[in-house]
């Protein structure tokens, strides 16, 4: 592997920000295309988006895991984000400022997504286990 300069390194980190912040608004929409699909019982639709998704998440877990090595080798093992931005001359520091930002928010909105979609699907599953085996325990108290 060869050695990255500080530019190059700094330049990968805004790089991946943005790889990242563009993956995450399609991520976004994929999760609200699964939720319509899984309310529309679409499994076939499902199955598609879960190819789609699967292999965004781990091209963002990379991502993610490159940014945390290069912002360690370029600040030390306690470096974070939002040291290697406030180290950044303008006007760079404010865009990617605002970019890290966005890119919170989305992580956020996602995972929020993804506990009610998860939600929707372990509940269409309980019900489906009902609906074929019956309730197991009809006289038991709830």
């Amino acid at each position: 592997m060869t050695r990255m300069t500080r530019p190059q390194a700094g330049q990968k980190l805004v790089d991946g920000v943005r790889a990242d912040l563009a993956a995450c608004v399609q991520m976004r929409t994929l999760l609200e295309h699964q939720f319509d699909a899984a309310l529309r019982h679409q499994s076939a639709l499902l199955s598609g988006l879960a190819g789609e998704l699967g292999p965004a998440l781990d091209a963002m877990e990379s991502r993610r895991q490159q940014r945390v090595t290069l912002v360690r080798a370029l600040l030390g093992p306690k470096g974070s984000m939002a040291e290697f931005i406030a180290g950044m001359a303008e006007p760079a520091r404010t865009a990617l400022a605002e970019d890290w930002r966005q890119l919170e928010q989305l992580v956020v909105d996602c995972k929020a997504a993804t506990v009610r979609n998860g939600s929707l699907l372990a509940e269409q599953f309980s019900i489906m286990q009902r609906v074929l085996h019956g309730e197991e325990d009809i006289y038991a108290p709830r």
